[in-house]
């Protein structure tokens, strides 16, 4: 079995100068590090990351905590963080919470007892106040999420302005009893979400009746029951923000059932752009997420943050949302970037 000894006689340079190599040492030349790449491939020597992360007092590992693998959104953001990351040599572990406060507490524990260098979190179960202390051990990126004044990066889409360019897109149309659907996740962001949506009716002089607010809502089966609700309510609403492309789908999926037709009888807007969304007849007017931005400025400042060990932090990184415009609101499919 080779040893670093003996890649450092082929590549005819010193055993420091290797380990520098082997340990990413920012002050050793392209040339020299290709002479190590190149011994060690020829020797077949692979270095041994454990003792490596031992010494480095890194593990060259991020967590990502997210509530839940199955949901779409969640899907596409770990797949682009994990190419991310790799990019940039480190590995992914993802840690799955199902809205466990428990759970989230467990896996950032991780960060605790040095198994990752970093924590990327995609949503928050706990109190800031209990979190906030895991800073003590390591960085942590809040991302897809915010939190008004917690002291560490944060990467996410302007969630007021989706609400309120939905609604406007909405009266626009000509409607102005408009439902909402939330999805039960108290945090800052859907809040700004729904005071966004909520302003929008205001500067157009429309109120929102609390009865077209229906709350913990997710799947395509929680779409096909709003409908059914709404069939039997006396002041009905002409439009809905379902806040997720599932909901639309069953919304829409249960009012043609029963020989509605959209938008004419009724106008759906959706959120994240899901495959579905597209694939759906009429295709789903819906909230399109910057997912790859967020996912690789994510990245970006926890690997950042890793190497400088700061991990307290103020910045804030906002990134704005687009609204695809398609058939179940009545327009021609066109997508429009707004702040």
């Amino acid at each position: 079995m080779s040893t670093i000894k003996d890649v450092a006689k082929l590549a005819g340079l010193s055993r420091t100068t290797v380990s520098r190599v082997l340990n990413d040492h920012p002050y050793v030349s392209v040339e020299k590090k290709k002479l190590v790449q190149q011994a060690m491939e020829q020797l077949g020597y692979v270095p041994n990351s454990a003792a490596r992360s031992l010494r480095n007092n890194k593990t060259g590992i991020i967590a990502v905590l997210i509530p839940k693998i199955s949901t779409p959104f969640f899907s596409q953001l770990i797949e682009i963080l994990e190419m991310a990351a790799s990019a940039k040599g480190y590995q992914l572990i993802i840690c799955q919470t199902q809205f466990s406060k428990q759970k989230e507490l467990n896996y950032l524990n991780l960060l605790k007892t040095k198994q990752v260098d970093g924590v990327i979190m995609t949503s928050i179960e706990n109190d800031w106040s209990i979190i906030d202390a895991y800073l003590n051990y390591g960085p942590i990126v809040l991302c897809n999420e915010m939190i008004e004044h917690a002291q560490i990066p944060m990467v996410y889409m302007n969630q007021a302005s989706s609400g309120y360019n939905v609604a406007k897109h909405l009266l626009e149309m000509g409607h102005r009893q408009i439902a909402y659907c939330s999805n039960g996740i108290v945090s800052e962001g859907m809040k700004a979400r729904e005071k966004g949506f909520k302003r929008a009716l205001l500067e157009s002089g429309c109120t929102f009746d609390e009865n077209f607010h229906f709350e913990n809502v997710a799947s395509i089966e929680d779409g096909k029951q709003i409908f059914r609700k709404i069939t039997e309510m006396k002041i009905k609403p002409t439009a809905i923000f379902t806040g997720g492309d599932s909901v639309a789908a069953g919304f829409i999926s249960e009012a043609k059932k029963h020989g509605w037709n959209i938008p004419e009888d009724f106008a759906v807007v959706g959120f994240d752009n899901m495959e579905i969304s597209e694939l759906f007849d009429p295709k789903i007017t819906t909230v399109v997420q910057p997912v790859e931005e967020m996912a690789i400025k994510s990245i970006e400042v926890a690997f950042e943050k890793i190497h400088k060990r700061q991990f307290r932090s103020t910045e804030k990184h906002i990134f704005s949302m687009k609204l695809a415009i398609r058939g179940s609101t009545m327009k021609k499919r066109k997508l429009v970037a707004t702040s």
